[in-house]
């Protein structure tokens, strides 16, 4: 792999040069959009490694532009940039498809690790993936080519969370694992959101269960965390 493409989606000219820098120096090969339009027709043309994305632009937010990304790519590590600090914000960010969010005023330094720690991410999922492979576990299939689940073979849509937390208890089937190691291992964070873990799973009870009300396969094991079980 050669040097990280990387994207900017930000309507503000300052916060985009000042990202430009900061990536720049860092050895990686930035491109700069000023909107949600330009920044899609950008991203369907260029291969790029990773996204830099700002929500409140005219015309297309960054919550359209990562739905868009998210119905074609669910493999591109998207990183939301912005002013909306509320925690519901953040967890439709991360719902749809975000990565990380970081928001306004930011650290130069915490972004660019931010960038650095998606990327190693992403090259060691496409390493994973050299050999096309399923991880199978009763009526569950997870196909680690195309990153899409499947249940009884009928595809289950999910969003790039979701697949990441599927991924992981597809690959660990019948552990019990803390709200801490999930977050760790998903989330990428020391920072336990006990809220977004809490919101993932009834997600993932309501696309895969039978009854989400008496969940069989993703059990939360009362004072310690969650177990996928088979």
């Amino acid at each position: 792999m050669g040097k990280p493409k990387i994207l900017i989606v930000e309507d503000d000219e300052a916060i985009r040069k000042l990202i430009y820098r900061t990536l720049t120096m860092e050895g990686m090969l930035v491109y700069q959009a000023e909107n949600g339009e330009q920044g899609l027709e950008m991203i369907f043309n260029t291969d790029f490694d990773l996204v830099v994305l700002d929500i409140l632009m005219d015309g297309l937010s960054g919550y359209d532009v990562a739905k868009k990304i998210r119905n074609t790519n669910l493999q591109l590590p998207i990183i939301f940039l912005s002013g909306k600090k509320e925690d519901q914000d953040i967890i439709q960010g991360l719902y749809l498809g975000a990565d990380s969010y970081i928001t306004k005023p930011f650290s130069p330094a915490v972004l660019s690790a931010q960038v650095k720690s998606q990327i190693k991410r992403r090259i060691e999922i496409l390493n994973e993936n050299t050999d096309s492979a399923s991880l199978v576990h009763g009526p569950f299939r997870f196909d680690l080519s195309s990153y899409k689940f499947y249940k009884n073979d009928v595809e289950i849509k999910l969003s790039s969370k979701e697949v990441k937390l599927i991924k992981f208890f597809m690959e660990n089937p019948n552990q019990v694992f803390t709200k801490e190691q999930l977050y760790e291992s998903v989330w990428n964070s020391n920072e336990v959101d006990n809220n977004s873990i809490m919101v993932y799973m009834k997600y993932l009870r309501n696309k895969i269960e039978d009854n989400p009300s008496k969940p069989k396969h993703i059990k939360t094991v009362w004072g310690i965390g969650y177990q996928f079980s088979i």
